[in-house]
């Protein structure tokens, strides 16, 4: 979940190239008018779609997008769908090749979590 359509499509986009096409990846970003900002109504959609399956692990990249997961998920019935405490990109670099590897869900939200693992620059 992302404030801005294009970065959330982005990462759908790259996610794929990692995890590949069997890992459902679902993206959603901006305002409900195409504005940068949130959409509640598109991101329970979202997570509802992603979590009617095994599951999902919903990251997000700041303030409202946060506000509104907690709202969405509060408000799922039957959706099995968790929110991670990484970055957006990394947290959702390591969950898509985490759960390429047919990883249980607690498994992902756990990689996702260990996005401190992936330095971006070598000890000096």
């Amino acid at each position: 979940m992302s404030h801005s359509d294009a970065i959330a499509q982005g990462l759908r986009d790259l996610l794929r190239q990692f995890a590949g096409d069997d890992v459902p990846i679902i993206a959603a970003g901006g305002g409900p008018d195409g504005s940068l900002g949130t959409d509640g109504d598109r991101i329970a959609t979202a997570i509802a779609e992603a979590g009617a399956g095994a599951g999902a692990i919903v990251l997000m990249d700041m303030g409202s997008a946060v506000l509104s997961v907690k709202g969405a998920l509060a408000d799922a019935n039957g959706v099995r769908a968790s929110m991670a405490d990484a970055p957006l990109v990394e947290g959702a670099f390591l969950a898509g090749v985490q759960a390429s590897t047919g990883a249980s869900l607690d498994e992902v939200a756990e990689a996702a979590r260990g996005w401190q693992s992936l330095p971006k620059l070598p000890e000096a």
